[in-house]
Parts: C-alpha cells; sequence; structure tokens
C-alpha cells in the first residue's frame, strides 16, 4: 500500500474569514434586497404586513397556537430571511483517548429580489486532544477546525436560463443522467472549492463544473471539514439532441483516493486520476434505454468500461435489463467503483392488487480471473391479504467459487398496537462458511401526530468473513416524543451482544433532550455512541460494494447546545408562498431500508451529511441522526429533493422518493421519512 499522505488542515485561519465573506454577502444583499422591495409602495405594504388569521371550517382540529412566539417583537422590514446560530460543547472519547470540543455554527437563508435565494451553513470549533488524526497526522492540542457552504439557487438571467452557484464544502455536481443508473453507481467526491450549475428550460441543456481541495468531514454534532493534499475537479454538460433522445458528458480530474486503513479509518494514497463519462438515453412512452460508457487513467493505469440499461413497461409487468463491461482498475473520482467484471443482467416485476412480486439472474465473469465470476439470483414476493395483513419473503442466490443462498420471511400486521413485522433470515454457505440465522421483531407503536416510536428485538448466530456463527442478540430503539409544551427527546439507541471473537458487542446511541427556552433560544443535550458496523451475512450481491469504514474505535461524547433562531421579512418569513400565508413545518430524517419496506424501524442506521432541498431554493443538510427540517413552510403543495451526494454504496434512492411532492397544512409539523435502498 502507498503510504498515506499527511494532510493540510482547514484552519481557523481560512475558516472564519470564509464565513465573514459569505455573512457579508449576505448582509449586502439585504440591502440590495430591502431597496427592491421598499419600492413596492406603501399601498402594498398595507396589505401585506396584515398578520395570518385562521379561515378554516374546524379552526378547534388546528394545532395549538404558540401564543409565546405570537407576542415576540418581529422585524418586518426587508424580504423574507432567516438566521440561526449555535454554540456548542462536548467531551468525548475516540478508543483510549479523551477530548473537548466547542464551537459555533451559524446558518440561514434569505430571498432577494434579483439574485435568487441565498443559503448558509457554516461552523467552526476547536478540539483540544492527544488524539491522533485518522488521515495520518499526529493529534495536537488547540487544533481548529470548521467548514462552510454557501449557496445561490434559482439565479434567474434572460433566456429561460437559470443558475444554482455554490461555494465551500461541496460535493461534485453530476448531470440527471449521471445520476440516473440502476445497476451501477458513480459517487460524488467532498471537496472546498466552488461549483456551478446553469439550466435552460427551453433548450435542456445544462451546464455545470466546479473544484477545489480534497477533504473529509470530521466531528458529529459540530460539522467540520480538513482539507487534503490533493485537489479535484469536474465539467460536466447534458442536452436533448433530439426528440426523445438526451445526451451528456463529464469529466472528472482527482489527486489521491480514499481506502480503508487498518483500523476502517479513511486514508488518503497517492494517486492522480481522470475519467470521462458518457452517456445517451432515449425515453419512449414506455420504455427507456440509456448507454453509459466510462474512460479512466492515471498513475494506476488506464481502463475502459461500459454498460447498457433498458426498462420496459408492458401492463402489469415492468422488466429491466442490461449488459456490462468494467475495465480492470477503472476508476471515478477519490472513491472505488465496480471493476474488473462483465456480464448481463434481467429482471422482472409485477403489481396488481394484491400481489407484488419480482424475480432477477445476473452472469458476471472476472476479467482478469481475481474477482467474482458466477451467477447471482435473486426473488421477491408479498401478498397483502387483507388491509392490515400481508406477508411474504425473498431468496438469493450467489453460484461461485462456492455457492451461499438466503432468505428472508416477514409477515407484517397492523393492529390497535400499530404495526407488527415478524422476520426471519438466514443464509447457508457451502465450504468452510458457517449457516447464519436471525429472528426479529419490529414494532412501530401508535403515537399522535408528530411523534414516532418504534422497537426492534433480533436474536441469532450470525457468521462473518468465514468465521464461525456466534450468538448474537440485539435491541433498538427509535423515536421522538414531546414530553411537555417545551420538552421533547429525540433519538435512535441499539444494543448489541455477541459471544464470538469477531462478534460486535456494546452499543449505538444518538440521543437529544430538546428544551425550547422561548420562541428564539433553546437548549439541547446530547449523548453520542459508535461502535461501528458489520457487513449483514444475508447480503450477497457479489456486485454491491462494502462500505469502506465500518469498524472503527469506539467513539462516544456529550454535547450541550444553545441555539438561537430568528425569522424577519415583509411580512413573515415564509417558504415557498404569498407573505404572511399560514404556515407549518416541514421535518423528517434519511436513512438505510435494510429491509426495504419503506419505513424507518429501531435498527436501522441514519445516514448524515445529505443534502436536502425545498422547492429547488432552500437547502440543508441532515445532522447526525440524518434528521433535516424546514421552518415556516407556507401551506400547500411543495417539491422535496433528497441529492444522495454522501450516500454510502452500494444504497442510493429511489427516483419516486428522491424528489417527492409534500403537502403541508395549517400549524402542521409534516414527518417526512425517506429510505434508501440496495438493488436486490
Amino acid at each position: 500500500m502507498t503510504p498515506s499522505r499527511s494532510p493540510t488542515k482547514t484552519t481557523a485561519r481560512a475558516i472564519v474569514p470564509a464565513i465573514a465573506l459569505a455573512l457579508a454577502v449576505l448582509s449586502a444583499q439585504a440591502t440590495a434586497a430591502d431597496a427592491a422591495a421598499t419600492g413596492a409602495g406603501e399601498e402594498g405594504d398595507a396589505s401585506q404586513d396584515a398578520p395570518y388569521v385562521d379561515r378554516v371550517i374546524d379552526p378547534g382540529a388546528l394545532p395549538d397556537m404558540d401564543e409565546a412566539a405570537e407576542a415576540q417583537p418581529y422585524d418586518a422590514s426587508g424580504l423574507p430571511r432567516s438566521f440561526n446560530a449555535e454554540l456548542a460543547y462536548s467531551h468525548g472519547e475516540f478508543g483510549d483517548d479523551r477530548y473537548r470540543e466547542y464551537g459555533i455554527s451559524a446558518g440561514g437563508h434569505r430571498e432577494s429580489a434579483r439574485w435568487g435565494t441565498w443559503s448558509l451553513q457554516a461552523s467552526v470549533s476547536r478540539r483540544d486532544d492527544d488524539r491522533d488524526d485518522p488521515f495520518g497526522s499526529d493529534g495536537s492540542d488547540g487544533d481548529w477546525t470548521g467548514s462552510a457552504t454557501l449557496w445561490q439557487r434559482n439565479l434567474a438571467m434572460p433566456g429561460q436560463w437559470r443558475g444554482d452557484n455554490g461555494a465551500g464544502v461541496l460535493n461534485t455536481p453530476s448531470v440527471p443522467l449521471q445520476r440516473e443508473q440502476y445497476r451501477f453507481f458513480l459517487p460524488s467526491t467532498t471537496y472546498a472549492g466552488f461549483s456551478s450549475e446553469w439550466s435552460n428550460a427551453a433548450t435542456g441543456l445544462r451546464l455545470q463544473g466546479g473544484g477545489g481541495r480534497l477533504g473529509h468531514y470530521t466531528g458529529t454534532r459540530l460539522l467540520g471539514f480538513e482539507t487534503d493534499e490533493g485537489h479535484v475537479g469536474t465539467l460536466g454538460a447534458q442536452w436533448q439532441w433530439a426528440s426523445g433522445w438526451t445526451g451528456s458528458a463529464t469529466w472528472l480530474s482527482s489527486d489521491g483516493r480514499l481506502v480503508a486503513g487498518d483500523a476502517g479509518q479513511p486514508v488518503i494514497e497517492d494517486g492522480r486520476s481522470h475519467a470521462v463519462h458518457a452517456a445517451t438515453a432515449w425515453q419512449g412512452a414506455r420504455d427507456r434505454v440509456q448507454l453509459n460508457l466510462l474512460s479512466s487513467g492515471g498513475d494506476a493505469g488506464n481502463a475502459r468500461g461500459g454498460w447498457l440499461d433498458a426498462r420496459s413497461e408492458r401492463g402489469r409487468y415492468t422488466h429491466n435489463y442490461g449488459a456490462f463491461h468494467l475495465g480492470e482498475g477503472l476508476a471515478w473520482g477519490s472513491y472505488p467503483i465496480n471493476n474488473d467484471t462483465r456480464g448481463g443482467y434481467y429482471r422482472i416485476g409485477y403489481q396488481f392488487a394484491r400481489w407484488s412480486w419480482s424475480a432477477g439472474v445476473d452472469r458476471i465473469e472476472s476479467i482478469s480471473g481475481d474477482s467474482f465470476d458466477g451467477n447471482y439470483a435473486t426473488a421477491y414476493a408479498r401478498y397483502q391479504h387483507s388491509s392490515t395483513l400481508g406477508y411474504g419473503g425473498t431468496a438469493s442466490l450467489r453460484d461461485g467459487e462456492d455457492r451461499a443462498l438466503a432468505t428472508q420471511w416477514f409477515l407484517d400486521k397492523r393492529s390497535d398496537w400499530g404495526t407488527t413485522r415478524l422476520q426471519w433470515d438466514t443464509a447457508h454457505v457451502s465450504g468452510e462458511g458457517a449457516d447464519s440465522w436471525q429472528a426479529s421483531i419490529d414494532q412501530a407503536f401508535p403515537v399522535r401526530a408528530g411523534s414516532r416510536l418504534s422497537a426492534t428485538v433480533a436474536y441469532g448466530e450470525l457468521a462473518y468473513d468465514g468465521e464461525p456463527a456466534t450468538r448474537t442478540s440485539s435491541f433498538a430503539l427509535y423515536g421522538g416524543q414531546d414530553l411537555t409544551d417545551r420538552l421533547s427527546i429525540d433519538g435512535q439507541l441499539r444494543w448489541t451482544h455477541g459471544d464470538g471473537p469477531g462478534a460486535l458487542r456494546g452499543s449505538n446511541a444518538n440521543i437529544a433532550v430538546n428544551w425550547v427556552l422561548n420562541p428564539r433560544w433553546s437548549l439541547t443535550a446530547s449523548l453520542y455512541q459508535n461502535q461501528g458496523t458489520q457487513r449483514s451475512p444475508f447480503e450477497l450481491d457479489p456486485l454491491g460494494q462494502d462500505p469502506l469504514f465500518m469498524r472503527l474505535p469506539r467513539e462516544r461524547s456529550a454535547f450541550l447546545v444553545l441555539r438561537y433562531q430568528r425569522d424577519a421579512g415583509r411580512a413573515r418569513a415564509v417558504i415557498g408562498g404569498a407573505p404572511g400565508a399560514a404556515t407549518g413545518q416541514v421535518a423528517g430524517s434519511v436513512f438505510l431500508d435494510g429491509n426495504d419496506d419503506g419505513s424507518r424501524n429501531a435498527s436501522e442506521a441514519a445516514v448524515p451529511n445529505l443534502t436536502v432541498i425545498l422547492d429547488g431554493r432552500y437547502a440543508v443538510r441532515t445532522d447526525s441522526q440524518g434528521r433535516f427540517e424546514f421552518q415556516d413552510v407556507a401551506v400547500g403543495e411543495h417539491r422535496l429533493t433528497v441529492v444522495a451526494d454522501n450516500l454510502p454504496l452500494p444504497w442510493f434512492i429511489d427516483e419516486a422518493q428522491a424528489e417527492r411532492s409534500i403537502e403541508v397544512r395549517v400549524r402542521e409539523s409534516l414527518q417526512v421519512e425517506i429510505p434508501a435502498a440496495r438493488a436486490r
């Protein structure tokens, strides 16, 4: 292995000016926006400043109005804007090392009259410890780190052009054809720099580019970013070159690549690479075909690859089929992708009335002879017996150097106690591999709107990496509940115990208690503990990529966070509606849907650092619990988009889940759970 490189850390000298510059831009934008808004005239002001009054048939059905919030003085000058800041302190352990961390984060959004919508997320923190940096440099007391991301979205220009521009900590942009993949995925790369994307609604032309220093996220509550000794740059375009036909081309150049170190931590290896991805797709009423070509070169050598994906809808049946040839050493950016393989696949799905089923088969060959060579088949069936009872199962078979069979049987039942899922998993591997089995119960309890509570209990014998099976018990809780009008609890807890040397033991926790001091100030105390994960022995897909960083030294920390939130603007800051309109709230989480049932169970992990966009204008990132939130959202229809920029492979977000329509009601706290699936 090539020795890892010691990164140049992002210090306060770099981060603080970046945050100050971002805030200065927002402040300058406020002046222009206020001036534009002032020109609207006094008559318009009188009508817009009128406060919202409930106009519904049954006002008693609405949630209670927060009288303290209504009595809070409100700045109605200028266009709508929002600002929040957090002061945080934490004390924690990473392995045998202890550390203290403290800092501040800030964010918000601002409407402008001519320059689109601005949004900012920034943080700066200091860590005092003797912990070694996982990327190879020795830790030292008093290291400053931080991150800042500034977005300008929906910038309208003549000729039906619209632009989205970003600066700070970003992910490499990708055109739609690059994201619309069925069997293989091209990951994005995290960097500190700039990004710009322009689209034309009249012609369908889309142009984008970005570049900067490679890096990686750090921290839990206070999100930091460490730059590494490498750069990344990308240029891309997508166009409509005929009726029903779309084409795209993307170039990506990167220094270094991420691999897993001895302790499971991310390590940067030397290695320059550049790649070009070209695609063309045809879309009909019931059919779609997309051809992808990928070429890469660099220090590791040159490689070529291509894959064809097709989809046909015929009545109640859906067919997916394709072929692929991915040369040895094929690369895309700093993350590994599938390579050294060729073959084809076919999937068929059926859904009508109470029945839904699917089946598929892959023929996979190794080009060099060093990777998997054989067949892979899957099957799934579900029958909805009644409105409250459904059952079914899945099976997957891998036939290569060894044979492996995994099955899953489940039963879903809705009752006065909520939704119960009984599940039985088995896995059999021929040769030296040991068999695995697990029985589990998932229970989603019925709670009032805005709250959630689910629990999972599991017991079985699990075998990892050819080792003998070990008895493993686990218990998990996930939920959120308002304890009083001002006190709430939210989080996830998982406890696991195994009796073998390779089994996981201990607990993972992410629990927060929130106390609303007044409408603008709140206090949060949270507990975080992570002991890593292991790939499930019931996952057999030979093309499914393992997450890079799974088993890490134990990390635990306790946080205390003081938060300030303020909205302003003429009239009240309302996202996606007329000033002074009725509002609600949109909140939710993104999670890894392990059993593919579409709902978040207590044992399913959250996905942090994903970008969530409301109406193509307002952007936030999910926190360590995978949660996101938009305050003061106008009543009515909205569009919610999830960008899978930091989603671990082989997980993906289905197109229907990645962009969905939501409806917000008066003073409602709408909860949206967004599952990430994996190919079966």
